[in-house]
């Protein structure tokens, strides 16, 4: 009978214990035992301010989440290196490159000098070769276009003949680009020189021409291979093909040369057949034309 006492009493006592001793066995930093206790304590906080609200007031403070900042700043941070950075949204795009503005032509003789060998009429577009300059300042502004893949040039020389001669020259390379590059003519063979005087230089290859625009001082320190423009020098056109961005011969055995010195005071607009519309424009060629025209209607006897 004591025995079934004792039983009896110590099962009352665990049953009264139990929720304490449960409390108690799973607390933690964020138990679910420890969820009952807080919630009592924030009962009794309520009770509290139910009582003194102008306490409540005082006290009252947002509810703390760090584990909801930290990842908003993680998915923050996730998206401006994945989705900014990778796609480049909060980085200026580059401002569009200008296009080769085209040759005017209608300035020649006016605003530029020109030279134009081929076909009369022809334009920058169109002759077999053209060349501009005009002064801007202390610098000469040329423009150079030609029928060719390779390259187009312009000499300044002491007479008409290559050799000795400073020579400025535009070459489309590998790449599709067209560079400006200096050469100076040593007998029949262009030497390039790495002294450039060209500068704000622009290129294109288009329609089976190369045209480039360049500017280069007018007057420069002494120099064997580099001429002054405020002198006048005859000027010698040629272009032909390149290999690998490197010049070869000239596509016409003998280039045009101007007929007399060019001035770069005196804006002209010269025009030079091509062989082909030369050997009808001369008179041995035009006699016999007329000749022949006049034996056609006078017929036979």
């Amino acid at each position: 009978m004591a025995a079934a006492r004792w039983l009896h009493w110590g099962a009352w006592l665990l049953l009264l214990a139990g929720p304490a001793a449960s409390s108690s066995s799973w607390a933690g930093p964020a138990g679910e035992g420890s969820g009952g206790g807080a919630r009592a304590a924030a009962a009794a906080a309520g009770r509290g301010r139910e009582s003194d609200p102008g306490g409540a007031q005082a006290d009252e403070q947002p509810p703390h989440q760090p584990h909801d900042s930290s990842y908003g700043t993680f998915a923050s941070e996730f998206y401006d290196l994945r989705f900014l950075s990778d796609e480049g949204y909060p980085f200026p795009t580059a401002p569009p490159v200008d296009p080769f503005a085209k040759i005017r032509v209608d300035d020649c003789g006016k605003t530029k000098g020109c030279f134009r060998y081929g076909k009369p009429g022809c334009n920058a577009e169109t002759c077999d070769y053209f060349l501009s300059y005009r002064r801007i300042g202390a610098d000469i502004e040329f423009e150079l276009s030609a029928e060719t893949d390779g390259w187009v040039a312009v000499g300044f020389s002491s007479d008409k003949k290559m050799g000795g001669d400073d020579v400025m020259a535009c070459v489309h390379d590998d790449n599709g680009r067209v560079r400006i590059h200096h050469f100076y003519n040593v007998g029949q063979w262009a030497k390039e020189i790495q002294r450039n005087p060209a500068r704000d230089e622009e290129g294109v290859f288009e329609n089976s021409r190369v045209t480039c625009r360049f500017k280069r001082p007018v007057k420069v320190p002494r120099d064997e291979t580099i001429v002054d423009l405020h002198l006048s020098w005859y000027y010698l056109f040629a272009w032909g093909p390149a290999i690998q961005g490197s010049i070869t011969r000239h596509d016409i055995d003998s280039p045009p040369v101007s007929e007399r010195v060019v001035s770069i005071y005196k804006y002209e607009d010269i025009f030079m057949p091509s062989a082909a519309y030369q050997t009808f424009s001369s008179p041995f060629c035009l006699l016999l034309i007329v000749a022949f025209t006049f034996y056609l209607l006078m017929g036979t006897p």
